[in-house]
């Protein structure tokens, strides 16, 4: 568990302010397996046996990005999952999206997957 996993989502809007490059920086050393595309999006794949604990994984991720009110784009390719996350409203990222990213990572660890 990290300081992440401890908080939730936080409602954004074109005003929320876009997180600046130290701030990205720190907060990536706490979800180092996710890319940060030059886009600012954070990106991750993750590997099933099957296609359908594929698809059960995202059905629990989709469950977890509902109750936080925060929702990844996910990309289903067979057994591999891929989320890419950006806060919407400014086109950037926010703590919420470093958030969600945890959260998915802790839901993957928990075996639930």
């Amino acid at each position: 568990m990290t300081e992440l996993t401890k908080k939730h989502c936080q409602a954004c809007s074109g005003d929320t302010p876009a997180l600046k490059a130290e701030e990205v920086f720190r907060l990536h050393q706490q979800i180092p397996d996710w890319d940060v595309t030059s886009g600012r999006k954070l990106v991750k794949r993750f590997e099933f046996g099957e296609f359908m604990e594929a698809v059960d994984f995202v059905n629990r991720v989709a469950a977890l990005a509902e109750e936080e009110g925060h929702h990844p784009n996910i990309t289903i390719d067979y057994r591999r999952v891929t989320f890419t996350i950006w806060t919407h409203a400014i086109d950037d990222l926010s703590e919420s999206d470093f958030i969600l990213a945890a959260k998915i990572d802790e839901l993957y660890g928990s075996g639930s997957a």
